[in-house]
């Protein structure tokens, strides 16, 4: 099959296939230092369990990074960050947004997302495999927001869809309803290869409108990051330009104590005028004319506008917290592709005097309900228990279309377009969970989980164009998913914990088109996790030492099949992932801190899985062995009422494949080692910050893309996003 060889959208492999038919510093432990001069680190409340827990007493694996280890790495997307969080792994497509996320080695094999995304207690993204879950991206700028949070392995039982490798989850700020307060803040900065500066800038307040009762937040937040990637073909300088802007507003109600109503919007606007891409030679893996250079005949444009709007009810009703979550999310994106030397090369095939230029285009629209009840009993007795039901509504359109054009970018007749393709679908989903928990005593307790969800799905290929025929076809499925957790704990002490889980989660099949020899659905693909873990705290809560282990059995993985006619979902075997995850943080003397966290990760096929060229024993795609990173970070104090901070950190990713070992258009790609600083002095109202990402200009590719000629399969070139090269800035911000 002649295709451009990269996990991505199934309809992207069903528009490839129709066509070649038709022609023949982070901090990395979860833990941040009290006020300036403790010398014990603090504690973290998280929700991961949907109730409020000291992370440390958690069981299961978890990173949080916080909104100030954010500002201090001028962290603006997730590959900013990704690398200090162990177990994380986000592939990089060439702008915000365009990205690939696994977790644990369990990243995409196919259309759908294996990393289900969470803003507080609502899902946002799609859940089936025809709203590009693998390739489209929560990826917000991270102002205003309290925290990033990270849940590795399957959350099957309380996170439902989508989550076979764990949660991302952005955790937002709610208004202050005592006192007022209003920052602004901005920076520039410049990126090696650009010849523009990059700005940004960012306002915030919280009022009170009924002082304790009723409160107000809001924050704009905008950044123009200049381009480093010259086109060598049509002369235009840094092309890959791009902005990034995000709006939030909260208004929270607490009529009284125990009620409280809370009611959320966010505004999320990605526009890159192309892709950070550098053409290859296929052969070298070197740039084809020079570093950071590209030789495409189009730009290649990615927008992306998400809105969402969130109320949540918190009720504390004395035996018992009732939640209410009710979400709605609008998302449209859209992207191109210069496919010239993949399609253009079949042009003399129908009588054309020379190839031509085609461009492939990706128009995406994803509409999604969410609604959530949840009932907890309070945690003052040996039995604790929840209960909860979930409802989601997606309606996705997808439309791509390939055009075929001369080198002086007009149409050619009769052959343009190429082929044009709507891929419409909806997605339902009812569940019910919950989970018993049995305290034993005041050191061991046990808990089991478990969650039903049945979901109905249809699915439309409308098709035209010089080389497709199909016309319309459809699809529907219909299934019910089980899943179960069982947790136990050990409480060594009262700062260190032992912990045994086993946990499940699940990636909803879906329907195929309705023809013959394709079959009419695909199963739900399964994991089941098991894995055993410490997390403790030594020298006086100066010292957090966390490792855990387990062990991945992935069944029924979701993959894209041919059969020389169209490209279809089918279930394409069996694959494990096993490894190991460690993270410290020690604070010798007040103010200094020095992390370090490390990842080893063994995921591999253990069937062979013909339709994507993997053999048993494959590595996954895109998955180093080895990942670790080390943090450094001191403040101390200045005269006048100032303090001062330097930090800094190294991470290191290991070598990755592009494919599928076996696969003939799998690529090797290198690991790399990179090195970021920050500093800042700071008062009570006023921080000045200077930040250096990737000091040592490392030049790497962390992404490769394989181009094949339609008209011989060979590959014809390499596209490799790079390593965001150095980056060097200062800013500030103001709190009054």
């Amino acid at each position: 099959m002649t295709t451009i060889h990269h996990r991505t959208r199934l309809g992207h492999a069903i528009l490839l296939t129709l066509m070649a038919g038709g022609a023949a510093h982070a901090q990395q432990a979860p833990a941040t230092p009290d006020a300036e001069g403790s010398t014990t680190l603090g504690t973290i409340i998280v929700t991961a369990e949907k109730r409020s827990e000291d992370i440390q007493q958690v069981p299961m694996s978890i990173s949080v990074i916080d909104e100030t280890q954010l500002e201090n790495l001028h962290a603006t997307q997730l590959a900013d960050y990704a690398a200090y969080l162990p177990g994380l792994t986000v592939v990089n497509g060439g702008a915000p947004g365009q990205a690939q996320i696994g977790i644990r080695g369990i990243a995409p094999l196919s259309a759908g997302s294996t990393v289900a995304t969470y803003i507080d207690e609502t899902p946002l993204g799609t859940s089936s495999n025809y709203g590009a879950g693998s390739t489209e991206v929560l990826d917000l700028l991270p102002y205003d927001f309290q925290s990033v949070e990270v849940l590795r392995g399957p959350q099957g039982t309380l996170y439902g869809a989508s989550s076979l490798g764990g949660v991302v989850r952005y955790v937002t700020k709610s208004p202050d309803l005592d006192s007022s307060w209003w920052r602004f803040g901005a920076d520039t900065f410049s990126t090696e290869g650009g010849s523009d500066l990059g700005v940004g800038g960012r306002v915030g307040f919280s009022v009170p409108l009924v002082p304790g009762q009723l409160a107000l937040s809001a924050s704009f937040a905008r950044q123009n990051s200049p381009g480093y990637t010259d086109n060598v073909r049509t002369g235009v300088k840094d092309q890959d330009e791009f902005s990034q802007q995000a709006a939030h507003a909260t208004l929270l109600w607490k009529p009284s104590d125990d009620l409280s109503f809370r009611l959320q919007a966010i505004q999320s606007k990605i526009n890159a005028d192309s892709s950070s891409v550098t053409s290859l030679d296929p052969i070298s893996l070197k740039p084809v004319s020079d570093d950071l250079e590209n030789d495409a005949y189009v730009a290649e444009p990615y927008r992306k506008d998400t809105d969402y709007y969130n109320a949540t009810v918190n009720w504390n009703l004395g035996w018992a917290d009732f939640v209410s979550a009710t979400s709605y999310a609008q998302t449209e994106s859209h992207s191109a592709l210069d496919a010239s030397l993949v399609y253009g090369v079949l042009f003399p095939l129908v009588g054309l005097p020379d190839n031509g230029i085609s461009v492939v285009t990706y128009d995406l629209k994803l509409y999604k309900t969410t609604q959530e009840f949840r009932l907890a009993s309070k945690a003052d007795g040996p039995l604790e228990w929840l209960v909860g039901a979930f409802w989601t509504n997606e309606n996705s359109k997808q439309n791509q279309a390939a055009s075929a054009q001369f080198f002086d970018y007009s149409p050619i007749p009769g052959l343009d377009p190429l082929a044009v393709i709507g891929l419409p679908s909806t997605y339902k989903e009812y569940a019910g969970f919950g989970d018993l928990t049995w305290k034993f005593n005041s050191r061991f307790d046990v808990t089991a989980g478990v969650r039903w969800a049945h979901n109905e799905q249809t699915f439309s290929e409308i098709t035209s164009g010089a080389l497709t025929g199909l016309g319309n076809v459809s699809g529907d499925s219909s299934e019910d998913v089980f899943t179960y957790s069982l947790t136990s704990r050990w409480h060594l002490s009262p700062d260190s914990m032992l912990y045994g889980r086993i946990a499940s989660g699940y990636q909803p099949g879906g329907p195929n088109i309705a023809l013959p020899g394709v079959p009419p659905s695909v199963d739900a693909s399964t994991l089941t996790n098991y894995e055993v873990g410490l997390k403790s705290m030594f020298d006086d809560h100066r010292w957090l030492f966390n490792v855990a282990a387990f062990d991945i059995e992935w069944d029924k993985i979701q993959v894209s099949a041919n059969n020389g006619v169209v490209s279809y979902l089918a279930n394409g075997g069996t694959a494990r992932s096993r490894g190991l995850e460690f993270s410290t943080l020690y604070m010798p003397v007040a103010g200094l801190r020095l992390g370090l966290n490390a990842a080893y990760t063994d995921a591999v096929l253990t069937e062979d899985v013909a339709s994507i060229g993997g053999l048993d024993g494959d590595r996954l795609p895109s998955i180093p062995k080895w990942a670790w990173s080390t943090t450094v970070d001191y403040t101390f104090p200045l005269s006048g009422g100032w303090s001062g901070r330097i930090g800094g950190g190294l991470r290191f990713v290991g070598d990755t494949m592009s494919a599928l070992e076996h696969n003939p258009y799998a690529l090797a790609q290198d690991g790399y080692t990179a090195i970021d600083l920050n500093a800042d002095v700071s008062n009570d109202r006023w921080t000045v910050r200077l930040f250096i990402k990737n000091l040592t200009d490392k030049r790497v590719y962390t992404n490769l893309t394989a181009l094949s000629s339609a008209v011989t399969g060979e590959i014809v070139q390499v596209r490799g996003v790079p390593l965001a090269p150095r980056t060097i800035g200062i800013g500030f911000d103001a709190k009054f």
